[in-house]
């Protein structure tokens, strides 16, 4: 092979690459990755109700124990906690799917 043809390989195998990191990026970055759920079944007493990125290290996580929701800010740094313990709202979708499950 000449070098003319590594060349074309490199190039396109760069190339490939930066298309798999650009795409990987931009899935992290608009949350198209879903979070997985670990507990199934209709007795769940954790669940997470919202994500929000803040930027790209920094998160803001809204987390439903027991019929009352903690929001949480979450970076590289660890974690803390933003506001504890407030109910959930009966009048929210997220209420009112609840009220809907214990009927």
């Amino acid at each position: 092979m000449d070098p003319a043809s590594y060349l074309k390989f490199v190039a396109a195998l760069v190339f490939v690459l930066g298309l798999i990191l650009g795409l990987a990026w931009l899935a992290r970055r608009f949350g198209l990755l879903g979070h997985a759920n670990v507990t199934s079944g209709k007795n769940q007493r954790l669940s997470v109700v919202e994500v929000r990125n803040i930027d790209p290290r920094h998160r803001l996580v809204l987390v439903r124990r027991d019929d009352v929701e903690h929001l949480l800010l979450i970076g590289p740094s660890g974690g803390s906690v933003v506001e504890a313990g407030s109910p959930t709202l009966p009048g929210s979708a997220t209420g009112a799917h609840q009220a809907e499950s214990k009927s």
